[in-house]
């Protein structure tokens, strides 16, 4: 927390010889530059001729005035080792003026091949290190960070053109070419709900997730440990859904952060080499994000030819089984890995994965309850009718659908890909005597 930047009243002190001057008590930290400024600054200025020809209480106002210009958000990023500030604005990541959020020097803006789906919400990432400290490549998990980085994710929705308060408007649109914004230099707020930003922040203990909430004029959002449910309607044309948006509590973020059960530590999801090996907008132009990363000193290790990175969802390019995987991959397979949350489903989506029994082909479920919708196996060939993948991802019923956090939503989009991949399956699955045995054909 910011402390006052005075400890008592400012009395009145004269240099020797010299008219008078201020002193006031700074905060321990010692951190009020402007104070130690005035305090250089003022014996020398109190020499010039016209110290004696302005009265002293202009240059008390003076102190005063740049005293508490400093006592606000930090002009620049501020990395917190212990404390979890009440206020994103105490992180010093952001600056909103001119109507647009900007972020911070140093911040850079980045973006997935694939995304998570949370509701149809838009995303603005971004990662921060202090100077002097890099991440290190690693070809398939995450990114081995250095203490005191902060990854910042943004979550919001553009709103309807007449919505008259944007920030409170009840009503949100999915993301449209035309509203899509990359956030290199910012996020443009003249038709934009701020919902949420997330933060992932290392320290010398490991990962804390911190999930604050904007307020509803959108200058400051607030930390919330035990989450939020925000109530919304996602209007596509003459379509509407209501839903309730959820802000995961922070427990919950280790449900999907947590991405191996022998350490349970939480670390990023989307900051891995699969997921970032792309081009995109921002310093140096429209380059390769690891290459970016190399050349502003943020990332070290990485070999002349990477693997190549996961496919985008809708990319039709790429092929209904290379979309499919990347869809998978990102949404499920930080449980569904075989050291994740999920390993003993023996299902697993990771793209490195190729067995198909594990991919779930003719794969009969191991604890799925009533999430299984009474259908055979979590793959059947062709069949994504009778497939319980397709099943819990059309769900929403908290105890059967998948994933099982972030969404009150179906996504249809994903689940029409999820389908198609599913029917361009060669094969059979055959049950003997109603055992588990099943073989592939």
């Amino acid at each position: 927390m910011t402390q006052s930047v005075f400890a008592y009243a400012v009395p009145l002190w004269r240099f020797p010889g010299e008219g008078r001057g201020l002193v006031g008590k700074v905060d321990e930290a010692g951190r009020n530059a402007a104070f130690l400024a005035f305090r250089d600054w003022a014996p020398a200025f109190a020499r010039e001729a016209i110290w004696r020809r302005v009265p002293v209480t202009v240059f008390i106002l003076l102190a005063v005035l740049l005293l508490a210009g400093c006592g606000g958000a930090p002009r620049g990023v501020t990395f917190h080792p212990d404390e979890n500030p009440a206020n994103l604005s105490e992180w010093g990541l952001f600056t909103r003026t001119a109507g647009r959020l900007a972020p911070h020097d140093g911040m850079v803006t980045y973006e997935l091949n694939t995304p998570l789906f949370s509701d149809y919400a838009q995303k603005w990432r971004t990662i921060w290190m202090p100077k002097g400290v890099h991440a290190t490549y690693d070809p398939e998990k995450w990114f081995d960070f250095p203490v005191g980085t902060i990854v910042t994710k943004t979550f919001y929705y553009s709103t309807p053109v007449d919505a008259a308060a944007p920030q409170t408007s009840g009503e949100v649109l999915r993301v449209t070419p035309a509203t899509y914004q990359t956030g290199v230099s910012g996020l443009g707020l003249s038709h934009v709900r701020l919902i949420e930003t997330r933060l992932l922040v290392k320290r010398a203990s490991g990962w804390v997730a911190l999930p604050y909430v904007w307020n509803a004029d959108g200058s400051d959002a607030t930390l919330e440990r035990t989450g939020a449910d925000v109530p919304l309607t996602l209007v596509d044309g003459a379509h509407r859904d209501a839903f309730s948006y959820t802000v995961p509590n922070q427990n919950q973020c280790a449900g999907c952060h947590a991405q191996d059960f022998r350490t349970r530590a939480i670390n990023p999801i989307g900051l891995k080499a699969r997921h970032l090996d792309r081009t995109f907008a921002g310093e140096g132009g429209e380059i390769n994000q690891l290459r970016r990363l190399v050349a502003l000193g943020y990332l070290t290790g990485v070999p002349g030819q990477v693997p190549p990175g996961n496919a985008k969802w809708q990319d039709e390019k790429a092929g209904t089984i290379g979309q499919a995987r990347a869809y998978l991959d990102i949404n499920c397979s930080h449980c569904h890995n075989r050291v994740g949350a999920a390993r003993t489903s023996g299902l697993w989506l990771d793209a490195k994965t190729v067995d198909p029994r594990m991919l779930g082909m003719c794969k009969p479920p191991v604890a799925a309850g009533r999430g299984a919708g009474d259908r055979p196996f979590d793959v059947v060939p062709g069949q994504p009718d009778r497939s319980i993948l397709t099943y819990r991802l059309a769900s929403t019923d908290p105890g059967e659908m998948m994933p099982e956090l972030g969404r009150d939503l179906a996504h249809g989009e994903g689940l029409a890909l999820i389908t198609r991949y599913i029917a361009t399956m060669k094969g059979a699955c055959d049950a003997v005597d109603g055992s588990k045995r099943v073989t592939a054909r």
